[in-house]
């Protein structure tokens, strides 16, 4: 694997297979790793809130036997009081490890050109592959095989969209885009994932039937309507997507077989009903405890090993 983990792009199918083995390792005997990281340290700093990232992983760390240091963004002000370059020279003498939560990509992308350290993305405006790599995981532990499987992603084109896109074609999945007019994904990401599609003979489609959309999936997936810092955007946006809520009508029309999840946290009666995100084919809360196990394995596979 490279240096840094920022992108899904970042990764080779080798690499997303080493992680989705290291984790089921590490899930099935943690008494094993106790110790691998003692004496060293990852510092958190997070610019956005954070209940599942920020947990996972610093109980990965001192489950690990290590440490780790959480900083809000607030506190240090990159690129404010003084350059994120200089930061990240700083910060490359002292700790062993990065995990960063921010808005804009080209900071922490900037972070990491100077670290010597490892830096791992916990979320930007542009991706969230450590929450994408936890879905697969997650469906790891529900199918015997994902090649050939379906899954469809119903709501805004955001930054777990973009990571679970990128990722699908890794994992020798179709992936379908479901979305308004107006609210698709980053033109970019979208053509990578388009040609990584291509390379492994899979698919990528687009798509603003939600019914049409979903009929032979294996996965819905779908997140909130506004993401954090979108508020404002956040009455408009429930309207317009109102046809693109995951309720059980929806899951009707996927098919029998077919799961459900979300990254959380979920706004009930929005973007998806009590009813579907409470029953058995909802994956939500397992993906959400695999957040640790595949963190885990980022932590094990970039300072580790």
């Amino acid at each position: 694997m490279k240096k840094d983990l920022l992108s899904i792009q970042d990764l080779t199918t080798k690499d997303v297979n080493l992680l989705i083995d290291t984790a089921l390792k590490i899930k099935s005997d943690i008494k094993d790793y106790s110790d691998v990281m003692h004496g060293r340290t990852v510092v958190l700093i997070f610019d956005k809130p954070s209940l599942r990232t920020r947990i996972t992983f610093e109980v990965a760390m001192r489950q690990f036997g290590g440490n780790s240091i959480y900083m809000h963004g607030n506190e240090i002000s990159l690129g404010v009081r003084e350059t994120v370059s200089d930061a990240a020279k700083n910060l490359s003498r002292w700790v062993d490890g990065v995990v960063m939560r921010t808005f804009g990509h080209d900071i922490i992308a900037e972070l990491a050109e100077s670290a010597t350290i490892p830096v791992v993305n916990a979320l930007t405006d542009l991706e969230h592959p450590c929450q994408a790599l936890a879905c697969l995981l997650t469906l790891h532990e529900h199918f015997d095989n994902l090649h050939g499987r379906k899954m469809v992603f119903v709501g805004d084109g955001n930054n777990v969209a973009h990571s679970l896109m990128l990722l699908a074609p890794l994992a020798g999945m179709d992936f379908t885009m479901c979305c308004p007019v107006g609210y698709e994904p980053d033109d970019e990401i979208a053509s990578a994932a388009k040609r990584m599609a291509v390379e492994t003979g899979t698919t990528y489609l687009n798509d603003n039937d939600p019914e049409s959309a979903v009929k032979d999936a294996d996965l819905i997936y779908t997140d909130v309507w506004a993401s954090m810092g979108q508020e404002c955007e956040a009455e408009k946006r429930s309207q317009e997507f109102q046809e693109y809520q995951v309720n059980s009508d929806l899951l009707a029309a996927a098919g029998t077989d077919c799961l459900v999840t979300h990254c959380l946290p979920a706004h009930r009666g929005e973007e998806i009903t009590s009813e579907v995100l409470d029953s058995p084919r909802s994956i939500a809360f397992d993906e959400a405890e695999n957040r640790l196990h595949i963190q885990k394995a980022v932590l094990y596979t970039l300072l580790g090993m």
